[in-house]
């Protein structure tokens, strides 16, 4: 009995986003994958933009680029200090800064509002410094607002959900005004879409993706996952 649940303990820290660093370098033993095809800076320029952490970005990412009206997520850090951070760095501790999600999004087929609340129906906002295997203040949730009308359909939201007891514990998410975004390296860019076969994506990423559609089928694109 001790054993089991040992060897089960043991499996879910193996499971984790920091597991993955060696030597600053991604670990996988995924089969290659084509890159998909990101769109390019220039035409992201008419789009709005929102930013979130909560948890690991593979995960953030692969549900808000599935969101009827995102025309592009990308993975990265925001909510520290530090300059040209890195992963390794991150996924550590050793920074300020939480995994985090740059969303850009058409408001003519989304809003704000629907975007935050798909941030808080896709994570655990009442874990402090948690994400499901995840832990640190690198995995912490934020919702970021970029001026005071964002800030406040945030806050309104939180009191809803508070009123409404969605959840047991209280939430821990902090709101937070936008300054900087960096983002992660190339290889943490649709991460979940081309690796497949690594054991965090399968057993985290691919069952919190689909916790979330089956709570929101109807705010997903048709053809997703």
């Amino acid at each position: 009995m001790h054993k089991s649940i040992f060897l089960a303990f043991t499996l879910l820290l193996s499971l984790n986003c920091e597991s993955k660093v060696k030597n600053g370098k991604q670990v996988s033993t995924d089969s290659p994958i084509e890159p998909t095809t990101k769109i390019a800076p220039s035409e992201l320029q008419d789009y709005k933009v929102a930013y979130f952490a909560s948890g690991c970005f593979w995960c953030v990412e692969a549900i808000y680029e599935d969101v009827i009206g995102v025309k592009e997520v990308i993975s990265g850090y925001a909510g520290g200090t530090e300059t040209n951070p890195t992963y390794e760095q991150v996924a550590r501790g050793l920074t300020s800064h939480a995994e985090a999600v740059k969303v850009y999004y058409d408001p003519k087929e989304v809003d704000f509002t629907t975007l935050v609340k798909v941030f808080f129906g896709s994570h655990d906002p009442t874990t402090l410094n948690r994400q499901g295997p995840d832990h640190g203040a690198q995995y912490r949730s934020i919702a970021f607002y970029s001026n005071a009308a964002e800030k406040k359909i945030i806050e309104d939201y939180m009191k809803q959900l508070e009123k409404d007891k969605v959840y047991r514990d209280p939430i821990v998410t902090q709101v937070q005004k936008f300054t900087t975004f960096h983002d992660a390296e190339d290889y943490h860019q649709d991460y979940e879409k081309l690796n497949p076969n690594n054991p965090y994506i399968i057993n985290i990423s691919i069952p919190r993706y689909n916790r979330f559609k089956a709570k929101y089928p109807e705010l997903l694109k048709k053809g997703g996952h």
